[in-house]
């Protein structure tokens, strides 16, 4: 099945999360919405191509199936890593691509971008249920 105890800490911690977060964007408004838009534009042009109410659904989903398939023993680990990895990889995107978020070195977080530098380690879960393997 592409499940391992030893992938239980990884998936369920990671998996709460993002399913708590998503959970919490239910029914989000569309000030915050567009704000969340307004931010995921700054790396993604092509959300402003959607409503505010649209994005904040697509945002919604996307957080809860990723938390979901991550607290599904059913899902590979592998396939629940690269869900994660995607996620977290635009999580990344949208660090680096906003200038305020780094210091002028364009790495290191700034105050602003502090919130979403620590989301590295989802990308260390995701590469890590990714490319563990059973041995023969």
């Amino acid at each position: 099945m592409g499940f391992r105890p030893s992938h239980l800490p990884l998936r369920l911690t990671t998996g709460a999360l993002i399913l708590n977060s998503g959970i919490g964007k239910l029914g989000l408004d569309e000030g915050t919405a567009g704000y969340l838009q307004s931010m995921a534009a700054k790396a993604f042009p092509q959300v402003n191509q959607l409503s505010a109410a649209q994005f904040g659904k697509v945002l919604t989903g996307s957080e809860i199936a990723v938390g979901s398939a991550l607290l599904a023993p059913f899902v590979s680990s592998r396939l629940a890593g690269i869900g994660l990895l995607a996620f977290s990889a635009g999580m990344m995107t949208m660090y680096f691509r906003t200038p305020e978020m780094t210091e002028e070195d364009g790495v290191r977080p700034s105050q602003e971008g502090t919130s979403v530098a620590k989301d590295i380690w989802m990308v260390g879960i995701a590469l890590a249920l990714i490319m563990d393997r059973k041995r023969k």
